[in-house]
């Protein structure tokens, strides 16, 4: 038996479509006990209960890439994480099966294969590069590897999720993108993605919300989640140094460095009843296998 801890994370950090990821500290436990033969499967809907479980595709995923028969199993899922809410709960879902069936089959999986099979399944590696490693990564996928380098936070930078009440399919919110960008919209998003990463690094606070613009994905994705802009609209009036679409939505982040901001934020939502604010952290750790009795062992 084997448990896996992985924290949920966020995507795109505005201007970083597909190569920018942060981890959260919100956490999916969830232990592997393998059996005989058949398939169990607790702590979810019973909707999710069957091989189409993503937990359950990621490992045998994972089998087939070991070259090895993946045994019966029972899956007890434990998550902090809301789905179909931009939050990387498929990620977490992924890397815990891939580390899992690594972990069962004797396979030792250093977190660079960990990622490439994680990117691999999912398609693109940044929230999968977060909850890997966790923390901010910067990732990029190039002659069919990953690659992917730590970002350094200033200490004084915290996230806040705003999660609405409803979700919103991320298949959805890929078909809503254009299939080609102007070489303007492409330069505006380099720049300012190269600005975000150092206003990170250096507490450039008062550039952040310049930094988090974006054109490639936002202005197509913010009309499908209701509120969307008057909620960030509202982030912004009330301290956030930022606000932008975590990963494909419909949740927010808000970048900040006001430690009264969570509960302003909070208060604010009153007007917004589907909205919840959810102060969080950095996660500085990624997925990592839980013994009993004793602290995680990181991969």
């Amino acid at each position: 038996m084997v448990t896996v801890r992985v924290p949920a994370s966020s995507a795109n950090l505005g201007p970083g479509f597909d190569c920018l990821g942060m981890a959260l500290g919100l956490y999916a436990d969830i232990r592997f006990t393998p059996k005989d033969s058949g398939l169990v499967i607790t702590g979810c809907p019973p909707v999710f209960s069957g091989e189409d479980n993503l937990v359950c595709r990621a490992f045998h995923y994972a089998a087939e890439a070991f070259g090895k028969k993946a045994p019966g199993l029972e899956i007890d899922i434990r998550s902090e994480i809301p789905p179909a809410r931009g939050l990387g709960s498929s990620a977490a879902c992924i890397t815990a099966g891939i580390l899992a069936a690594g972990a069962l089959m004797g396979v030792r999986l250093p977190p660079e294969e960990l990622l490439e099979l994680a990117a691999g399944m999912e398609g693109h590696p940044d929230n999968a590069a977060a909850a890997v490693y966790g923390g901010i990564r910067v990732s990029v996928t190039a002659d069919n590897a990953v690659r992917s380098l730590p970002v350094s936070p200033h200490p004084g930078l915290g996230p806040l999720a705003l999660v609405p009440d409803f979700p919103l399919e991320t298949e959805k919110a890929r078909r809503a993108l254009p299939k080609e960008v102007s070489r303007g919209d492409a330069v505006f998003n380099l720049s300012r993605t190269a600005l975000l990463i150092k206003a990170i690094e250096t507490g450039a606070f008062h550039l952040l919300n310049e930094a988090c613009r974006d054109r490639l994905h936002q202005p197509w994705r913010f009309p499908l989640i209701p509120q969307g802009e008057d909620v960030a609209g509202l982030a912004l009036q009330t301290g956030a140094d930022a606000c932008f679409i975590s990963g494909a939505g419909p949740s927010l982040l808000c970048l900040h460095h006001d430690s009264a901001f969570p509960g302003r934020m909070a208060e604010s939502l009153s007007a917004y009843p589907a909205w919840r604010a959810l102060p969080l952290e950095i996660a500085p750790k990624g997925a990592e296998l839980l013994t009993p009795g004793k602290k995680g062992q990181r991969i």
